[in-house]
This record gives structure tokens, sequence and C-alpha cells, in this order.
């Protein structure tokens, strides 16, 4: 069953508990001061079905449920006691009435606002305030029906009515005792709060203090020293200033993220609720999945964090300096947290009206999680088009600069063989020129992209490359590997990996022996080159050409390590997500 239908159960239950039991008290028609206590009633169950709705899983919202059920109970338990039906199920439903009022007492302004605790000191009080509240709904249940005794004065019926009712007693005056202190406590929260909560916990405080004062009215009442109206005020007071206290406190102060405000252009009040940390994840995440863009990602990134904060802008600044803000840049930032990894920071700007909050500030750490992936896309992105273009103009230079020159060479020696009459030996000199311009066109070709991998796969197109090496070079890889093609993408990046792996051996470290192996193994196709060279220090010198590489292996979901150390030679690992 989903937390919405418990919550609309339970509020129904407390509605119709105290409609129904206030109805069968006075009878119909109803006086207004008994409809006055059904819409005083009936604020509680309300407020705690619309913030249980939107906030399941507080445990606060659900503490205001029950309070609500009990009181709806207990109010059909009295109003059963006028049908003169079950007695023993009116006593013990009016029995309840002891449990409204402990948990209405001490644990709503005690666990306010987020069903915790202040701190682990008030353990004690909360286990003596719930024996207490037991106590007293134990002693109300076994108090039997109280006789008339000489005029004047009242008697329980039996010893055992006398024991019951002073277990109640002392039920009643412990709960009171814990009031006090509660309501102490509430008082230094209140006074001890920073300025963003002090709002908050004043509604609070005004609200216990009416509630008390409702009940001493209440109490005079009773003992006769107090008018019916006065008695009617105090019950009002009880009933109604704890929760129209947390209502104000929650719209007033935006508390839970619920607020009233004007929607459209039609003059509706209506309740409206921040997204949760949940529901923006989720919208962020489809919203950055349907922008392929790195930097439109930012700005969408940036967007969420100012729509979910409600400031009045919010930036995304990249390492390198990039900055992308939402909305207009006005007044100091407000709040500012790094990205996990140094890869930059999220800022935002004030909020009209209020300060930014410790909540808010988690939920920005919350976001901090796909900002982190924003941010890496968007360089990774960054790197991998610097890194096609540096290629592209690398094949541009060697073109220009090699393959372009000798055939302008070539068709020069042309046109002087046939203005001269060349002999056979400028003949062979030009066929040997053109040997050589077109050894070069197909080594500037293998470097863009291998003929044996497009036809013969990774292992052939790997052998083929290792092939030409100076150095003994030995290709391993299993026979089901050499008959295994993967996509394009994979085999090229795991083929470059190795080339430039092999260069760097070479050109580098000196390598006289080198050694790759291939595998196919759980998912993924590895990579390893080993080689005896002089090896390097991976924490102070760079991957050189491997890093291009990794960037390339990283969009494929795959990853590159490299393991070395001054004289121990140098093994580079990579791997590649595939499907099996």
């Amino acid at each position: 069953m989903s937390s919405r239908v418990v919550a609309g159960l339970l509020a129904a239950i407390a509605a119709a508990g105290v409609t129904a039991g206030a109805l069968l008290d006075s009878g119909l028609p109803a006086p207004p001061t008994q409809w006055a206590y059904i819409v005083i009633s009936l604020v509680l169950p309300a407020l705690g079905w619309l913030l249980a709705v939107r906030r399941p899983r507080n445990p606060y919202v659900w503490l205001l449920l029950a309070t609500a059920v009990c009181l709806g109970v207990s109010t059909f338990g009295v109003g059963l006691s006028r049908l003169d039906v079950a007695p023993v199920a009116v006593r013990v439903l009016a029995a309840v009435f002891a449990v409204y009022y402990g948990l209405l007492w001490i644990f709503v302004p005690l666990l306010f606002p987020e069903g915790r605790l202040p701190s682990r000191r008030w353990r004690p009080v909360a286990w003596i305030g719930a024996v207490a509240i037991a106590v007293h709904f134990t002693g109300n249940l076994l108090i039997g029906p109280i006789s008339s005794a000489p005029p004047g004065r009242l008697e329980l019926a039996s010893s055992a009515d006398l024991v019951a009712g002073l277990v109640s007693g002392v039920g009643q005056f412990v709960t009171w005792i814990i009031t006090l202190v509660v309501f102490c406590g509430l008082v230094i929260r209140w006074r001890r709060s920073g300025r963003g909560e002090r709002g908050q916990y004043a509604w609070m405080v005004a609200g216990m203090t009416l509630n008390l004062a409702g009940f001493l009215l209440l109490s005079f009442f009773l003992f006769g020293l107090a008018a019916p109206l006065a008695g009617a005020v105090g019950v009002l007071a009880v009933l109604g200033s704890l929760p129209v206290a947390i209502a104000v406190a929650v719209v007033r102060h935006r508390l839970l993220d619920l607020r009233i405000g004007i929607r459209g252009s039609r003059l509706l009040v209506v309740f409206d609720v921040r997204p949760t940390v949940g529901e923006m994840l989720t919208s962020l995440g489809t919203a950055l999945e349907e922008t392929p863009e790195p930097v439109e990602q930012l700005g969408r990134l940036a967007a969420a964090v100012r729509d979910g904060l409600e400031v009045r802008w919010a930036a995304v600044t990249l390492a390198d300096g990039t900055r992308v803000v939402a909305g207009r840049e006005e007044g100091a930032t407000a709040l500012s947290l790094p990205v996990r990894g140094g890869l930059g920071r999220i800022e935002c700007g004030p909020r009209d009206g209020d300060r930014l909050t410790a909540a808010d500030r988690r939920l920005l750490e919350a976001l901090a999680v796909p900002a982190g992936l924003a941010i890496q896309s968007a360089g990774l992105a960054g790197r991998l088009v610097n890194a096609q273009e540096a290629e592209r103009r690398r094949i541009e230079r060697n073109i220009h600069d090699g393959v372009q020159q000798q055939l302008v060479a070539l068709i020069a020696g042309l046109e002087l063989a046939r203005a001269t009459g060349g002999g056979p030996d400028m003949l062979a000199e030009l066929r040997e020129q053109a040997r050589q311009t077109l050894n070069d066109l197909r080594e500037l070709a293998v470097g863009i992209h291998p003929s044996a991998l497009g036809q013969g796969g990774l292992v052939e197109a790997v052998e083929e490359r290792c092939a030409r090496l100076p150095v003994p070079t030995t290709v391993a890889a299993s026979r089901e590997l050499r008959a295994q093609r993967f996509a394009d993408e994979v085999e090229g990046a795991i083929y470059f990996t190795v080339s430039e792996a092999v260069a760097n051996a070479l050109k580098h470290a000196g390598a006289t022996k080198i050694e790759v192996r291939l595998a196919w193994a759980g998912g993924r196709l590895r990579a390893t080159v080993t080689d005896d060279g002089r090896g390097f220090d991976p924490q102070t010198v760079g991957r050189r050409g491997l890093a291009t590489l990794a960037d390339r292996l990283d969009a494929l979901g795959g990853g590159l390590d490299l393991n070395s150390g001054q004289g121990e030679g140098t093994q580079m690992n990579a791997w590649v997500p595939v499907d099996a």
C-alpha cells in the first residue's frame, strides 16, 4: 500500500471520528461551538495528510497523523458514551485522549521539525514521556464508572478503581512535568537558533504557550472557577494552537519545502511544494540525457540549481575558467560548493527575502554528483575535440611536408625526363621515388585507420603493427579472440592505444623487448603492453600521447592504467567493456 493511501486513510479516520463524535455528543442541530470544535480539530489531520503526501519519508508528518487519529478515536468514544452502548469499547476509545494529549504536548514540540530528537541528551526525556503516556492511558482504561456518593462528594466504585485512579494521576502528573521540560527546551532552541530557523521555532513557542494557557482555562472551567465561554476558548486553544502554529511555520518559513503562492494570471492561493532531491535528480538526469552538447548540459545543471533553490542566479565554473550562469548574476555569492575531484564549483546567488539554510546546502551537495559527471563530460568532450583537431593538423602537416612534396618532386622529375628524353637510369630513379611515395602514403593511412584492422580484425592488425618494430615483440591472444570481431570504435581504441604504448616504449623507454597481450573475459576487452625499458615515475611524468587515448577509452566506458618505476620497465593496461 502506498504512502499516499495510508496517509489518506489515517486522515479520513481522524476526520470521521472527530465529526461523528462531536455530533453524537451534542446532537443535531449542533451549536456553533461544536462546529468550531470540528473545524479546529480538522486542521491537524489535513496538515498531516498534506505533508505526508509530499514528504512521506519525514517521520514528523506521520507523528502528526498519529496524533490526529488519537484525537478522532477519543472524540468518537466520548460521543458513543452518550448512546449508553458498548461501555467497554467506549472506555477504551475515550482513554485514547491520554495518548492524544501526551503526543501533542511532548512529542509534537520535541521532534519538531524533522521528526528527530534535538540531541542524544533528550533520549531519557522521550522515554520517560512515552512511559508516562502509557501509564496515564492504562489508568484511564482501568477506572470504572464513577458512582454518586452523599451530596457534594464523589467516590470511586472500588479499591481497584482507587488504584487505577492513582496510576492515571501519576501518569498524568509525569506527563505535565515532561511537557514543561519540553517547553523549556523549545524556548532554548528558539533562543539559540540561527536567523533562518528562529522564526520557525518562534511559532512553535507561541503555539505551545497558547496550548498550555488554554489547558489552564479548561481546568478552571472544570473546577467551576471560570465561565463556560472561558472553557470553550480553552478547548479551542488546546486543539488548534499547535496545529495552526505548525501550519504557519510550514507556510511562512517554507518548512518541509511547503509554501503558499499565486499561480497563473488568476488570483488563486494554492499549496506548492519545492521539488525533492530525488525529483530534481530524476528531472536533471533526463535533461542531461536529452542534451548532448556539454556546454548546454552545464547550462541545464545551473538552471536546475537555480530553480531548485529558488535563488536569483546559479553558476557552474570549470577548473579551466569556463563559467556558465543561469539567471542574471546580481548580488554576492550566497552559497558555494566544490565539485569532487577539483573539477569545478557550483555557486548560488542570494534568495529574495530569505537566507539559504542547511537544508539548501544538503540539496546542493546532492546535486554535486551529477554536477561532477556533467563537468567531467564537458572536459572530456573538450579534450576529445582538441585531440581530433590536433590529429587533423598532424595529418595535414604530414601530407603537406611529406607525401605532397614527394609527389611534386616526382612530377618535376617526369617533366624533366620527358623534356630531356631521360634514359633508363633516370626512369629507374623515378620509379623508386614513386614506390617510396606509395610506401609513405600507406604508412600515413595506417596512422588513420589500418587496413588490416578493417579486414582481419584487432589481433591481426596488432600483429602487423608489431611485426615492423626494430626490437623483439611478441603478441599473445587466444584463438577465440582471433576469430571475434567487435565494434569499430572499440577495436580502433584498443589498436591505437597499443600502437602508442609500443611507440613510447621505443622512443622514450629504450626498450629491448616488448610483450603485448590481448584478452577478452568478464565482458571486457583488455590489452596489456609490457616493456623492459628504463621506466619512469607516473606521478611526475605525463602519459604523453596516451592521455588522449585514455580519454577515448573513458568515452567508451573503459579505462587505462600505467604501472612503472625507475629501472623497472613499464606496463600499460587498457580495457573497454564489450558485449558477450
